[in-house]
This record gives C-alpha cells, structure tokens and sequence, in this order.
C-alpha cells in the first residue's frame, strides 16, 4: 500500500486553515486543491509498503515517537515550490522548531535501520494546500504572487500524534486512511 508518515492538524485546525486559504482556492488559478480534510505535514513518503512491512513501519514511528514531548507547530504565510511565479505545490510554511526537528530526523534514523532510503534533500516543512494542473502556461499563474502576498495568516496547532497514513490514488482525489497512530508522550 503507498504508506507515508504525517502530523495531521485537528478538524478545527483544518478549517481555519482552509478558511484562511478560501482566497486562494476560489482565484481561478489553475491548481488542483487538497481537500481540507487531507491537509498534513508529510514527515516521510514511503511509497509502496506490504502490509507485513507496515507492522515494522509503525513500530518505527512508535519508537521515533518514544519520549517526544506534544509540542505546537506554528504555521504561517502561503507559498509556492519552486516559485509563485512557476508553481508546482502551494504551500502554507511549518516553523522548523526543534521538537520537530528531532522528530523527523528521529523518524529518519528508525526507518533507514528498515531499510527505508534517507531523505537527500532537507527538511523543509510545509501544509500542502494544492498542486499545479500539468502543462500549464506560466502565463496562468500572473497575480498569484501579488494575491499570496495580500494574504495575512498566521496559526499554531497542537501536535499529539504522529501518524502512518494509507494514501489510495483515485480519480476524485486521494483517500487518505490512518493505520496507525504513535502519540506524543513526555
């Protein structure tokens, strides 16, 4: 199953997330939306797990998550990879605090001892709101720059948990299913 680990913000977090982003969502630019209910933080893809490794995934994500204290995570201003002007992913920014810092460098080090490839690029935390629509004109994105610089949004979540998710694709969207959830215990 193509399995990846997350924080995953409470249902009111979510939508006041996607109330600050409505702006966005209803502009026009050509991005295929996340559904506010599959908003996330992605600690770790995966990819393609068998059922038999998902028991030792989970185990993994319980001993990256062993002595982890629940910590808030500060989100703040929209954003774009690579650009605004080019977009491929829409974002809303994740303060790198240290809590979260050691978490996933902690998650790292337990699923490289499965097996699980180490991460080559850096960590750089991010609620993913949309994607860009293939072959798409740059032209299509003029504005969206001065539009994400007009929004104000600024929030903290509380972090409690750390969760391996199930990611089904589908024609509608994904359908994400929790497998399994380590809480964060000082």
């Amino acid at each position: 199953m193509r399995t990846f680990v997350a924080l995953i913000p409470s249902d009111a977090e979510q939508a006041r997330l996607a109330s600050a982003a409505a702006g966005l969502r209803n502009s026009g630019f050509p991005i295929r939306w996340v559904r506010p209910e599959n908003v996330h933080l992605t600690l770790k893809f995966l990819g393609e797990v068998s059922e038999e490794r998902v028991r030792e995934v989970c185990a993994a994500v319980d001993g990256a998550a062993n002595g982890v204290a629940p910590f808030e995570m500060a989100v703040a201003r929209f954003g774009a990879f690579p650009s605004l002007r080019r977009p491929e992913v829409v974002w809303v920014g994740v303060e790198l605090e240290s809590t979260l810092q050691v978490l996933q460098q902690s998650l790292e080090e337990e699923l490289a001892a499965l097996g699980f490839p180490r991460e080559e690029r850096a960590f750089r935390p991010h609620l993913t709101l949309g994607r860009a629509r293939k072959h798409v004109s740059p032209n299509e994105f003029r504005g969206l720059a001065d539009l994400v610089e007009r929004l104000e949004y600024r929030d903290a979540f509380q972090v409690r948990s750390v969760d391996v998710v199930r990611s089904q694709l589908m024609p509608t969207g994904a359908i994400y299913d929790v497998v399994h959830t380590a809480r964060l215990e000082s």
